[in-house]
């Protein structure tokens, strides 16, 4: 290390090449060995501390990178998004990780990325902690250089930095998707436009008053309170998107002007620092704040992953918003509704038995592949949108909506003790909801299938399966089958696919207005007259999720098989109600004698079915729901003990409902009132 440091006094060393030689000193063998790094630094503190000479070179190096490169470009790009929108922005980092860029020479941005070369070099950076690089800024001593009559080259860089960014808060805070969510940034004047003006006055202002005690008029207070008003917007704009619906292109806006905002206020913070005590030590904070934060940018420069994750955050939080609203109604909480959900899960499954049947018909007409798959596709589609019509219940589509439910309420719970345990009722709700769902939907496909292969039996005098169709609809439902429990899962990733598409229309119905838009069509209001129109307006707003979801989970369960004969994987899919409904025509069509352990097996497979139905497709839309909304695990973990703890207590909750609704406790009379 000492020998590396006294390269630096070398007058032909190349400071850039000592710089990223430093660097790969002090980085640890593991990215996460935190304690290495941090004593490798320290040393390096040590060294200079004790030696004024190579303090002095050291100093001189960081001066001359400081002098001689352009460093603009490292705080107005570097962890900024850049204006050409989210799919550009995409397929710009997909080309540089399959083909690297070409690194601008005069650039100081290129200097840092060449130094900190490796992506994880972020860990260690923010690892050792910002005291531990404050020290390492301490150890140059750079009070001991004297001041600098003029302004040195890296303020005037950063001023620039500094208007440039003002001028994008101001162009990105007049965008029309800002605009038709906060009209008042028109009527009034925005603090966008007013925070650009500030800025250049303030720039200025600063130069004018460089190495003199800044006078009151120059400080920063103003602009900080513009740039708060500017922030208080964005929030204010992201609760209305939230409400009535969101973009990708929103999305991204919010999250540059976030990032525009926090590396202004980053810069003002260096510049009030030095303003105020240009020698001392308190521009060390804002300095290491920002290098840290720019290192960490720039490892992530390239991260498609992080990318999408940022910009997809709000349209996440507003879909499975919607879908949390939408599973309320599938979590029952008195009787009345328990006993409802039955009825409404026994409509689904009469629905699903003619489903199954008519699949049935479908495969024995020997229709080409694709025709065959658009008629699988249509028949489930249709009839998962008829069930929704009629109000009745899938079973299975209710983990998709519930979860979301859940991940709400964890979110508003913070993680107390009474919230907990009202959580942990809520969960106990939804799985007694869930339970007699099922039941329903099971329980009426299974003879009303049976019911349908009777009466074509008693009408045609043949089965409506042979014996050996029958034997196969078993064998494909059984337990001990090759893929059965594996295609369940997969129809459980459908499930939450379809959960997401029902979200995401809800979301689409809001954001463009849909309803609004049916009502200013002519020719339905002559034919329907006003009231009918606006029923229908209204039904479209608030079904068009729904329907779509219900549309489009058809298509996901029959192009599933069609996709598995194009590719010759062996993929399909097992949904628990149309397997139960096979078991009652496969029944029939054995004449009520099956083999019972081929049978036992089908009924064990059957539940087996229903139990990765629900559990996969709940725990990806929980999993989303929760990164949605930026629960932590302090959060949620908590809540699987309280959960556990209920369950040992009061398992009843779990299956059934309570034994009678809590009445309501009358309001206090006059003596009570008086009493208390």
């Amino acid at each position: 290390m000492e020998e590396l440091l006294r390269r630096f006094a070398d007058p032909k060393a190349d400071p850039e090449d000592l710089l990223i030689r430093l660097v790969a000193e002090i980085r640890p063998a593991k990215a996460g060995d935190f304690a290495s790094a941090r004593r490798n630094l320290q040393a390096v503190c040590y060294i200079l501390g004790n030696q004024p000479a190579l303090r002095a070179a050291v100093r001189a190096a960081f001066g001359s990178l400081a002098q001689n490169y352009r460093h603009a470009d490292l705080y107005t790009s570097t962890g900024i998004l850049p204006s050409t929108g989210f799919v550009s922005e995409s397929l710009r980092r997909i080309g540089h990780a399959l083909l690297p860029e070409v690194l601008d020479p005069g650039l100081l941005r290129s200097v840092l990325r060449k130094a900190f070369n490796r992506s994880s070099d972020r860990h260690w950076v923010l690892g050792v902690g910002e005291d531990v690089w404050i020290q390492f800024i301490d150890a140059l001593r750079f009070a001991e250089t004297p001041p600098s009559e003029t302004p040195p080259q890296a303020l005037a860089d950063l001023l620039r930095a500094l208007r440039m960014l003002s001028y994008w808060i101001a162009a990105c805070g007049m965008e029309p998707e800002l605009l038709r969510l906060e009209p008042a940034l028109e009527t009034y004047e925005s603090p966008f436009v007013a925070q650009n003006r500030e800025i250049l006055a303030y720039v200025d202002a600063y130069l004018k008053n460089w190495g003199q005690p800044a006078p009151p008029e120059s400080d920063d207070r103003q602009l900080r309170v513009l740039l708060a008003q500017c922030a208080a917007v964005i929030e204010r704009v992201r609760r209305n998107a939230a409400r009535n619906g969101t973009s990708i292109r929103l999305t991204y806006e919010l999250l540059r002007l976030r990032q525009l905002l926090r590396r202004s206020e980053q810069l003002l913070d260096i510049l009030a620092a030095l303003q105020n005590d240009a020698q001392g030590g308190s521009v060390y904070p804002p300095i290491v704040s920002l290098f840290t934060q720019l290192v960490r940018d720039e490892c992530l420069r390239d991260n498609l992953w992080r990318h999408w994750r940022q910009n997809t955050e709000l349209i996440a939080l507003r879909v499975t918003d919607n879908a949390s609203r939408h599973g309320e109604h599938y979590i029952t909480e008195t009787r009345e509704e328990y006993w409802a959900m039955a009825r409404s899960a026994m409509v689904g499954g009469l629905v699903i038995a003619f489903m199954a049947c008519f699949k049935i018909l479908l495969a024995k007409a020997n229709m080409p592949p694709l025709t065959g798959a658009i008629a699988f596709c249509l028949n489930y589609g249709i009839g998962f949108c008829l069930i929704h019509i009629l109000g009745g219940t899938v079973a299975t589509k209710q983990p998709a909506m519930t979860a979301n439910a859940i991940a709400a309420s964890v979110s508003e719970g913070g993680g107390k003790l009474r919230e907990l345990e009202r959580l942990a009722d809520l969960i106990a709700r939804t799985c007694r909801s869930q339970i007699v769902a099922i039941l329903g939907n099971v329980c009426v496909a299974i003879p009303v299938a049976a019911l349908i292969a009777l009466a074509v039996y008693g009408i045609t005098g043949e089965h409506f399966t042979s014996a050996d169709k029958s034997q196969h609809l078993l064998d494909e439902q059984s337990l001990v089958h090759s893929g059965a429990v594996f295609y369940a899962a997969i129809a459980g990733v459908c499930l939450f696919i379809a959960g997401l598409i029902s979200g995401y229309y809800d979301n689409y119905a809001a954001y463009n207005r849909i309803p609004e838009r049916i009502l200013q069509l002519r020719w339905p209001r002559r034919l329907l007259g006003d009231a009918r129109m606006r029923r229908v307006a209204a039904y479209v707003g608030d079904n068009l999720g729904a329907l779509a979801g219900n549309l489009l989970f058809g298509f996901l369960l029959g192009g599933t098989t069609f996709f598995g004969l194009l590719t010759g994987l062996p993929i399909d899919i097992r949904h628990v109600a149309f397997s139960s409904a096979f078991v009652g025509v496969a029944g029939v069509g054995l004449d009520f004698a099956p083999d019972p352990w081929l049978f036992v097996w089908a009924v064990l497979g059957d539940t087996a079915i229903g139990v990765m139905n629900l559990s996969v497709s709940f725990a990806l839309a929980l999993d989303v729901a929760l990164r949605s909304r930026q629960v932590a695990d302090s959060q949620w973990k908590p809540l699987a003990r309280a959960v556990l703890g209920h369950l040992q207590r009061h398992p009843r909750d779990f299956l059934l409902p309570p034994r009678r609704t809590p009445a309501t406790p009358p309001p206090p009379g006059p003596e009570e009132t008086r009493a208390s």
